[in-house]
């Protein structure tokens, strides 16, 4: 595990926010119906609140690693994307044409012969 931020700052603030959005966004990979997925979240938030009063920079170092342990063993293996995301479904899909200079086909239909063809 990296090193955690010094407990009470404003980067271990920026860390617990931090860890909380990526076990919501994690759950809500797994469940996609969001009224079953709010009950879950429900559950996470009175575990970070429950844990809300602990100032013991030791104890505090265990709750982080335990959460990053649970969030890494259950860490989706294919994580929702948006679909205009980058490695979305419709990523790069249906791009416009390139803006380069246009074939002219009448100078090269009549250098090859074929005068007359469109």
């Amino acid at each position: 595990m990296s090193t955690l931020p010094a407990p009470f700052t404003a980067a271990n603030r920026t860390y617990v926010k931090s860890l909380y959005r990526r076990i919501l966004t994690n759950e809500l990979d797994w469940i996609v119906q969001r009224d079953l997925w709010r009950a879950r979240a429900l559950a996470i938030r009175a575990e970070f609140e429950r844990n809300r009063n602990v100032h013991d920079p030791r104890a505090l170092a265990q709750i982080f690693d335990k959460a990053e342990a649970a969030l890494a063993a259950r860490k989706h293996p294919d994580p929702y994307r948006p679909a205009e995301a980058p490695d979305g479904t419709k990523w790069e899909r249906n791009l416009p044409p390139p803006l380069g200079p246009l074939f002219d086909h009448e100078p090269y239909n009549e250098a090859h012969g074929r005068a007359g063809h469109h």
